[in-house]
């Protein structure tokens, strides 16, 4: 397995903090607690990401706007496309 050094949320400067929020308020509510939890509580996906903020912040805001409720599709349907994409790209989560 790949390893790869991260920031925890405990020692991240304003910059980081300010990505993990943004990033946190453009998801769903279910989305809250991670399924895969790094150090200090954040999601192991996003926390890798902790060494280029701004990477951060696009990165998942992509994916926030991607799953916003007022789309065509139905939160089903979006969690469907993004499952089918996960599994194609043999991705756990």
């Amino acid at each position: 397995m790949t390893w790869i050094r991260t920031i925890p949320l405990s020692e991240a400067n304003d910059e980081l903090r300010q990505a993990v929020e943004a990033q946190k308020s453009l998801y769903p509510a279910e989305y809250a607690v991670p399924m895969h939890p790094a150090e200090g509580g954040g999601s192991q996906i996003v926390t890798s990401h902790s060494l280029i903020p701004q990477a951060l912040h696009h990165a998942f805001s992509t994916f926030g706007a991607l799953m916003a409720p007022d789309l065509p599709l139905e939160r089903r349907h979006h969690e469907m496309i993004a499952t089918m994409v996960s599994v194609t790209n043999r991705c756990v989560y």
